[in-house]
């Protein structure tokens, strides 16, 4: 998927420490002082869910949603890592969006390149309904600042992982790309690099990737990284002969796969059209994915689309509700 290009930078913040993160969250019955906000212990069960049960308690509260729960996240060098917590819970399971359960016309659209432009970023949250998911690139700016707004606004979030895609280096994905001639060590590094950029994502994105998905060797450790650390894998549908699938299944890695991209065309009734594709995908199977990048046309077409759909009985969901998650197979 392209991303778009801003010239504007700032530096991205410092993740807070583990140490620093607050206690437990406030009761949605009884809300305390605002300025009161606390993250769950991992021995508490208040914000657990199962991500196709409405009747359960899901996602986490708007106001403390910018904020990763205390027993999701580990200390490393490359910042806060998302783990599974001591009582089961996932990243996957915790950080995601609620939705109706209903069995209607479902689509999920993922908007990527969230960071890499300033601008880009700042209209995209602003304008896109909070049902969108959002994928943060790992290269982008001040992306801890921008997953928080994003987060407190509602979106479910993943996070983009450059993969070595074919004709590496002259197409190259940018900083910390896994590539299958690097030592596993190496590897694990650049992947924690990037996991530590941000928090409160339900999994990850490859950003292109297509030789690295197709070595079994290279791909099977970091497929099993994703299962230990309770992530999703989103697979952006660009390549046919990708392991993603199987090896997700292996590694017990709830995984989606997107059924089209909205705007490789980037005019706005493209996009619309490619939208209307999605919408007739998703009532002749049940559901769709669809993604594309923040561009100015995509989030108006998107943002447009999406009121015209819901009065038609489309809902949008996020990516996690239409993961496959083998752990409860």
């Amino acid at each position: 998927m392209p991303e778009p290009v801003d010239t504007a930078a700032s530096a991205a913040p410092t993740a807070p420490r583990q140490s620093e993160l607050p206690a437990a969250y406030p009761s949605a019955q009884s809300a305390p002082d605002p300025a009161i906000i606390r993250v769950p212990q991992a021995t508490s069960n208040q914000g657990a869910i199962v991500v196709r049960d409405p009747t359960a308690r899901t996602g986490q509260d708007l106001r403390v949603a910018h904020l990763p729960e205390r027993g999701l996240v580990e200390e490393s060098e490359h910042g806060l890592l998302p783990i599974r917590a001591e009582d089961g819970r996932r990243p996957f399971e915790v950080y995601a969006r609620p939705w109706s359960g209903a069995r209607g016309a479902r689509v999920a659209i993922i908007i990527g390149g969230l960071g890499v432009s300033q601008t880009g970023t700042q209209e995209a949250i602003a304008k896109l309904p909070p049902q969108i998911t959002l994928a943060f690139a790992s290269g982008g700016n001040s992306l801890d600042r921008w997953m928080q707004s994003a987060r407190q606004k509602g979106h479910e979030i993943v996070l983009q992982v450059p993969l070595e895609p074919f004709d590496y280096p002259q197409i190259d994905p940018g900083r910390n790309t896994l590539t299958v001639d690097a030592a596993p060590s190496e590897n694990r590094d650049r992947l924690y690099a990037t996991l530590g950029r941000i928090t409160n994502y339900t999994g990850i994105m490859n950003y292109m990737g297509g030789r690295f998905l197709t070595d079994r060797e290279v791909a099977g450790p970091f497929f099993a990284e994703l299962g230990n650390r309770g992530l999703l894998y989103l697979d952006d549908g660009s390549s046919a002969r990708s392991l993603a699938p199987e090896l997700s299944r292996s590694a017990r890695v709830p995984y989606a796969t997107a059924d089209l991209t909205i705007d490789t065309d980037r005019d706005e009734p493209a996009v619309l059209r490619r939208l209307d594709d999605a919408e007739r995908t998703a009532r002749a199977q049940g559901h769709a994915i669809a993604v594309g990048s923040a561009f100015g046309t995509t989030v108006d077409a998107v943002t447009r689309w999406v009121q015209e759909a819901q009065r038609r009985g489309v809902e949008i969901v996020p990516v996690s509700a239409l993961a496959h998650d083998p752990q409860s197979e």
